[in-house]
């Protein structure tokens, strides 16, 4: 795997590949073995989007695998002051081992793979969230010790979670069901992927989206560079939330998960949050593990 860029350019043993690295380096780590397996090397962050989970858990994960992570943020780079991206690619690529990216346009962090010569790894953009679902995908498997004849369901908007959501489950080979309404919904490069696939189900209507779900994901209404369309977003959004009567519509042993930050009371009732907490912390400490298994894959042989 040279790069981590979406979902869509993972198979389904590469997915499952990261997931048992992974695991095993959760092992390690939980029983004190070390695995310096990047020493030596070195990954430039780069942050044109604040961060809580993503700079935390790479920073830490490239302290543990041995290398060296440093921090950079748009005001800290020319890319900021309008330097193109492929001279920054470029540059970069003859200083680093890695680079991961936390920004806007997807385009961008594909354009860094294009014009350098070092692995990339898609931190967030505006179109999917690869890490983040690596990491969902870890905790189902951890919780149900298997993806075959689950069912995942989505509540909220059709943002980078559900992109990544819809086409990380449906490559494991997990049932995914999807609640967005009429205006919120998925990119069409992932509609195009799921459509026609009988695994897959969208609608406008949570409950029926919930229907025998074995793990239900939501997110916020409103994510970062959004705030302008709060209220709009919660008047569209007014039906979408993780409450004790959808759960109901699941099985009684249904997984709750979100990637947080969460904003309790409006995607999620505080109830079930707590409810589903152990599932949702660990969910949020694989991102360190999932995302140490991408740098390994990518950069350890670069």
């Amino acid at each position: 795997m040279k790069h981590l860029l979406k979902m869509l350019d993972l198979s389904k043993d590469e997915i499952i590949e990261i997931l048992n690295l992974a695991d095993q380096l959760k092992y390690e780590l939980k029983h004190n073995i070390p695995h310096k397996k990047l020493e030596g090397k070195s990954l430039g962050m780069i942050f044109q989007k604040a961060s809580t989970r993503t700079r935390v858990s790479f920073e830490t994960g490239m302290y543990q695998l041995g290398g060296n992570p440093l921090f950079l943020s748009a005001n800290d780079l020319q890319i900021g002051r309008g330097e193109p991206v492929q001279d920054t690619a470029r540059v970069l690529s003859r200083y680093l081992d890695g680079i991961m990216i936390r920004t806007f346009a997807q385009k961008e962090v594909e354009d860094l793979a294009e014009y350098g010569s070092i692995p990339i790894i898609n931190g967030l953009t505006d179109f999917c969230h690869p890490c983040q679902v690596l990491a969902d995908l870890m905790t189902v498997r951890e919780f149900k010790q298997q993806f075959d004849g689950l069912k995942m369901c989505y509540i909220g908007d059709g943002n980078n979670m559900a992109n990544s959501l819809i086409v990380g489950g449906l490559k494991v080979g997990m049932k995914v069901s999807v609640a967005c309404p009429e205006n919120y919904r998925p990119a069409k490069e992932v509609l195009d992927f799921a459509n026609g696939n009988p695994d897959f189900f969208m609608t406008d209507k949570p409950i029926e989206a919930a229907v025998d779900a074995d793990v239900i994901f939501t997110d916020v209404w409103t994510s970062m560079g959004q705030e302008a369309e709060r209220a709009a977003r919660e008047k569209a959004f007014a039906g979408y939330q993780v409450n004790d009567e959808l759960l109901s519509a699941a099985h009684a042993d249904c997984m709750v998960q979100h990637c947080l930050p969460a904003h309790r009371e409006e995607e999620i009732t505080e109830k079930v949050f707590e409810a589903h907490a152990n599932e949702i912390f660990e969910e949020a400490e694989n991102r360190l593990h999932a995302q140490k298994a991408v740098m390994v894959l990518t950069m350890a042989g670069n």
